[in-house]
């Protein structure tokens, strides 16, 4: 049955790819390299190392990538043969794929992992994106990867912030940070009140994304503190409905924080904006008129 170890063993490689590339092209680049190949151990080794493994794993990787080794390719990039709107195919495969192999693989019972279906999905149009750019452009084998590690070289380290802040939220949730959020803040919410459960819920996971950067870390938290307790089990809110919403609402607070670097820094940097905080400033019209309607329309359907 295909799960997450055909996209780790999919994304290892990746970063394998990546690691080769830095160390063989010029300028070379070895504390790139380190820092690719020490991702793809932690995707292809990662259940073979155990916690205390994976945890010095962690630290070399961070460690790689704050001692100021890392460096992009600050060459012009490369001109490309116009295509057309006829390029955006590929781009298009990739959800395309998810979506039909979701509804697909939900049907066929015994093939994909029931609880990994999106996420193989996803990987699965990824590859057949990648197969269609090959038949269609004919570029040499390597030149994706390439490509994709001189994108990479630009991101640098904020390109595993997400994982780290998602981890981050699954540690805070472990050692009870969300029933001690919800003892401090469960007595703002009026008794009763749905509409004031719902407000604290969503607010607290804005707030707690623009703190931690991610609302894959704040959601741990909120659910414990006030979205399980209160809006699932108190007013029996349905749960689908209650997380989705309450995610969305956390994306607002993605849109209006620099601790999302990956979001709002990495833009900044990549189109050489003269305030590196401009892309947060565009973003607050929409981030808080979002917030407000998430509130709304949790309030609204979550019975």
């Amino acid at each position: 049955m295909i799960g997450l170890g055909f996209l780790y063993l999919v994304a290892g490689a990746t970063f394998g790819a990546f690691a080769i590339l830095s160390l063989i092209t010029r300028p070379r680049r070895p504390g790139n390299a380190l820092f690719y190949a020490l991702i793809a151990v932690s995707f292809l080794l990662g259940d073979r190392l155990g916690n205390f493994g994976n945890g010095l794993l962690v630290l070399a990787i961070v460690a790689a990538a704050t001692l100021g080794r890392m460096r992009s390719d600050n060459g012009d990039a490369e001109a490309v043969e116009q295509r057309g709107s006829l390029l955006f195919v590929p781009a298009l495969v990739i959800p395309m794929t998810a979506l039909i192999g979701t509804l697909a693989f939900s049907r066929l019972p015994g093939i994909v992992d029931p609880k990994q279906v999106t996420l193989v999905s996803l990987a699965l149009g990824v590859i057949l994106a990648l197969v269609i750019c090959y038949a269609w452009l004919k570029p040499a084998p390597a030149e994706p990867f390439r490509q994709g590690a001189r994108l990479m070289d630009h991101i640098g380290w904020a390109a595993i912030l997400p994982q780290m802040l998602a981890s981050l939220g699954a540690v805070f949730a472990l050692a009870g940070m969300g029933d001690a959020v919800g003892g401090l803040i469960g007595h703002l919410i009026p008794s009763g009140s749905v509409f004031g459960a719902v407000a604290v819920y969503c607010l607290g996971m804005a707030l707690f994304t623009i703190i931690m950067g991610n609302a894959f870390a704040a959601f741990p938290v909120m659910l414990t503190a006030i979205g399980l307790p209160l809006l699932i089990h108190g007013y029996h809110g349905e749960p689908a409905r209650v997380a989705a919403i309450g995610m969305l609402a956390g994306f607002c607070g993605t849109l209006l924080t620099p601790m999302a670097a990956n979001f709002n820094l990495v833009p900044a940097a990549l189109l050489d904006l003269k305030d590196r905080y401009g892309v947060i400033r565009a973003q607050v019209p929409t981030a808080i008129p979002l917030l407000i309607f998430n509130i709304l329309l949790l309030y609204l359907v979550m019975p």
